[in-house]
This record gives structure tokens, sequence and C-alpha cells, in this order.
């Protein structure tokens, strides 16, 4: 993780608080990811709040799978995560797996059957939910809640030995099922599950809950502060419930027994994250993948260029607090390029060339080589020669056969600067037989190499351009935000997804010339094209470059 000053917010607050009371001595944090698709911008705030929350205390943070649905988690999401977490530069202190904790979460469920605090039920999952009551109506108790204990284990064991059908049974906490709060009303512990594990096998068919799971994951692992979204907000009390019905003693004279703290979600205009939603647009085509560069995954973000730095300045920008809120992408937009503008070295391409013949020049010019500096501002970057020859090209809309208004590019008889060259008039104007701009004709002032009249005249404009001998093909791929609507979020539904894509979200460019440094690039070099935006090699598609960010996001930081 790139180097980060002292981070503050409220989280910080609770550390600093428990650490001067003694309560804690060590902090302990951990990222509890579902194996069940690819990371996205809001797993990194998760990510970067308990990683800086350990180190900028000098503890431990742990990546943990929570594998504890098999149906629905692969391999292939544990690799991409990991990779992920490790891209970030969160490197994790250990990596762990919540099905390696199963056998011991199977011990504490029978310890709550034997407090009398859990039963088996037989009700359906539909049973269920018409017995859970409303907000202004208590649930109804399960005609199975009296088992005896002895009973209850019985009935448990033989879950665990596979005697029973899916969904036959499930095991409960005995807690209220009058409480205002639903997550309390005798929720669902484990239930039968005759699935293959991707880590377990066939070993297990039944399957603990995330709600009991992950409390006592936190605990056997001496997590000190468990932070997580606000929808877990609710389930505290639950995550309480369990620990302090299996006797984990407060700190700090207890056994280590954790607690959890909610902050609220990254939400980004113009972007969903919902998982559902993303696995739908893979599924259905609607995207190019889970790394399609629109996308807000983490290895959508990583292929389009975007660095580690940029995404966790913007998460410390957005903050970090308990109040939902939406961040402007423009901000991200500005984070990238406010990093970019600094590191990135400048090079050339032309995106919708136009030819232009430069008359007063022989057909073998070869002496002229201008000279780019590769990062104005730092001498240590270095330059680099652009060859000029008798043919360039230059950006289409830098000509205007009838200008208008304000315009201080090249016009028929006008002049224009080259950027690090010439002073350039246009003689002459070729026409197609669609009556389209073919090529231009004109000459360059030779006692104008710097760029500079010796007469002083006044030229405003200014261009780049790229030698035809020298140029190289290329395809660049122009990207912006996936969604039309602002809040996304609140106008989908399961009909809507592909209607709700911003169709300019990605704008290919098959024509562009480039600088032949730029073609031998490797991936992972980040450019400014110069008067265009930022840039980098695409990791899947040797010739094809997609664009970063633009130039400039629109955002004004206050």
């Amino acid at each position: 993780m790139p180097e980060q000053k002292k981070i503050h917010h409220f989280i910080t607050d609770i550390i600093e608080s428990d650490l001067a009371a003694g309560r804690v001595d060590t902090i302990q944090t951990r990222f509890p990811p579902e194996p069940n698709g690819y990371l996205h911008i809001g797993s990194a705030k998760a990510i970067w709040i308990n990683y800086t929350a350990a180190k900028q205390y000098g503890g431990k943070f742990n990546l943990r799978y929570d594998d504890t649905n098999p149906v629905k988690e692969d391999d292939e999401y544990v690799r991409a995560i990991e990779e992920d977490v490790r891209w970030l530069g969160a490197t994790p202190d250990a990596i762990l797996f919540g099905s390696d904790y199963f056998d011991q979460c199977y011990q504490y469920a029978e310890q709550l059957i034997e407090k009398g605090l859990a039963f088996v039920c037989d009700l359906t999952q539909e049973e269920m939910s018409q017995t859970r009551g409303t907000h202004t109506t208590p649930g109804t108790e399960s005609p199975y809640k009296s088992r005896s204990i002895e009973e209850n284990l019985d009935l448990f064991r033989r879950m665990k030995a596979g005697e029973f059908a899916d969904g036959a049974q499930t095991l409960r906490a005995k807690i209220d099922m009058a409480s205002p709060n639903f997550s309390l009303r005798d929720p669902v512990i484990y239930r039968i599950l005759h699935a293959s594990h991707h880590r377990q096998g066939d070993k297990w068919c039944i399957y603990p809950m995330y709600d009991f799971a992950h409390p006592l994951q936190d605990a056997i692992e001496n997590v000190t502060h468990s932070c997580c979204t606000l929808e877990f907000d609710n389930n505290r009390a639950l995550y309480d419930w369990f620990l302090d019905s299996l006797d984990f003693k407060p700190r700090p004279t207890g056994d280590g027994r954790p607690y959890q703290y909610e902050f609220a979600k990254l939400a980004i205009s113009h972007t969903v994250m919902g998982k559902r939603h993303l696995i739908k647009m893979v599924k259905n085509g609607l995207v190019d993948g889970w790394d399609d560069p629109r996308m807000p995954t983490l290895s959508g973000l990583r292929r389009r260029g975007v660095t580690p730095t940029a995404i966790f300045d913007f998460i410390e920008r957005s903050g970090v607090s308990k109040a939902i809120s939406m961040a402007d992408i423009a901000l991200f937009d500005y984070c990238v390029t406010e990093e970019l503008n600094a590191t990135a070295q400048r090079r050339v391409a032309v995106l919708d060339p136009l030819l232009v013949e430069i008359t007063n020049l022989p057909d073998d010019i070869n002496k002229f080589d201008f000279t780019m500096s590769n990062l104005p501002g730092n001498e240590a970057a270095g330059k680099r020669p652009l060859p000029f020859s008798k043919h360039i090209y230059i950006e289409r809309g830098d000509f205007m056969l009838e200008p208008q208004g304000k315009f201080h590019r090249l016009k028929p008889d006008g002049e224009v600067r080259l950027m690090n060259a010439f002073l350039m008039r246009c003689q002459e104007v070729i026409i197609d037989n669609n009556g389209e701009v073919e090529k231009l004709r004109c000459t360059v002032d030779l006692e104008t190499s710097n760029g500079m009249p010796v007469d002083g005249r006044k030229v405003k404009g200014t261009i780049h351009w790229i030698s035809v001998d020298h140029a190289v093909d290329a395809e660049l791929r122009l990207f912006s935000h996936l969604f039309t609507p602002e809040n996304a979020t609140n106008e989908l539904n399961d009909d809507n997804l592909a209607e709700l894509i911003n169709p300019e979200s990605r704008i290919v460019v098959p024509t562009a010339k480039v600088e032949p440094c730029v073609a031998t690039a490797n991936v992972g070099e980040r450019f400014q094209f110069v008067r265009t935006g930022y840039f980098t090699k695409d990791s899947k598609d040797d010739g094809i470059f997609n664009r970063i960010a633009p130039l400039k996001s629109g955002y004004k930081p206050t």
C-alpha cells in the first residue's frame, strides 16, 4: 500500500480510546470477503479502513475468506481476491478461511444447544417467514422450540451425519420472537446443504450462517475491532448475543472478545456496485467480463490503468463516517489525474489523423529531430527526440475549413504553432470526392524551429503532430462512467439494467497514430497523450490503449 499520512476518522478515535484505556494492547483487524465474485472499489474502502487501522497502530491485518456458502463460491474468486488485495498494497499478515473453523463452529453450536439457547426446527423457510411477525406485531414461536436439549443434540448430530434432505431442518437460536430487532427473532444458525465445498469437499452437509460464523471467527482470530459496512448495524446485537452466550469475556481481562463497528458504504455517482448486478452484467454480456475497464471492479480499474494510490486518495477524500452519502465520480477522476499529471510521461498521439504535406521541405528531409520533455518540470525524467518529416498528421479537429467563433487553430491561409517545432501556414486544402478534407498542403517557417517568429508576429494556436514516417497505428478506447443516471442504484431493477448503461461509456478510436516508443511500452506504464488524456496499454490486447482519465475531471476541490 502506498505510504500514507496519519489517517483520522471515527474508527481511529475508537481505537485510540481503547489503547489509552488499556482495553486492548495490540490491534487486530480483518477483511472478510465472500469468494463469490470479484472485489470492487467499495471493497477497497473496507480494505483501506481495516488495513490502515491495524498498521497505523502497529497491529495485524488478516484476509479471511467468508466461505460458508459452497453453492456460490469458487477458487477463481479466491485467487482474484488475493491478487486484488496484494495489488492494493494491503499485504495481509495471514490468509485464512472461515471454512477452516467449521469444526469449532459446530462445537460452539452444540454448546448453545446444551445451554438451552438453540433448537432444531422443522419449519420450512416459507413457514418461518410467515411466523416472523411485522414491525408492529411480534413473531410466532416455532412449535419445535420446546424440544429437549437431548432431542436437539440428537437431531443436530443426525443433520451433520447427512440423514436429512436440504431444507428439512435448521438449527435456530432461542432469543426473542417479540424483539423489535428482527435479527434477534430466533435466527437460523445452521442449514442443511448437500453441496461440495471448494476447500472442504464433501466433509460437511450442514453449513453455518454468516451471522453465526462471523463473530466466532473474529473471536478465534483475536480480532479487536471488527469493522464492516452499515447494513450490518442491526446485526450487531446478534453478533454480541452469540459472543456473550458463548462466554467470550470483554477485554482486557477476558479472552479476546471482539466488537463490531459500522461505517457507511462507498457510493459513487453513475456507478453500481451491488454484486448481484455486477454478476448479471458479466453473465448477460453487457460488459466484457469482470475486468472490463468500465467496471468498478479492482481488476477492471487495474486494467484501465488506475493506481492504488489514486483509489485510496479518493476513498480518504470521500470520508469515513456513519452518514450515507454519494461521492461524485468527478472526484475519482480528479484523484487519478492529480497523481498522473505529476508522474505520467508525455507522449504524442493523434486520434483522428489529417494528413499534412510540408511543401517547402525536400522529400528526403531527415535532419529535424525536435526535443520533447518526458515530464515538464522534472529534469530527471529526461528528454526524447521527436522526428519531423515532410508528411505529418495533425488532429482533424485542429483544422476548420470555415472557422467559427474564436477558433485559434489551423484554417485556410492561417498560421499555427506546431508543438515544440515550427510555425506552419496552410496554403492549400485538398477535398475528396465526398466533399471532405482529404489533406492539407502547408509550409513551415524554417526560422522558427523554437516556435518563435523572428519578426514578432503573434500566433495564438498550438497543436500537436506526429511524423507520418514514424507514426505507429493504435486503437484507443475512451472510457467514461458506465451508467447514465447519477443515482443508478436507485433506478435499477431486474429488467432495466441494459437500458441504464451509458452508450458512450466506451468509445473506440481505431485510427490513432502514436509515437513508436508508446507502441513498445510495457503493460502498466502510464502516459499523458498531450491535449488528450491519460492512457495505458491494455493488458490483454496489444496495440490497444485504454484512457485512464481525461485531462481534467471537472471537479473543483474545496
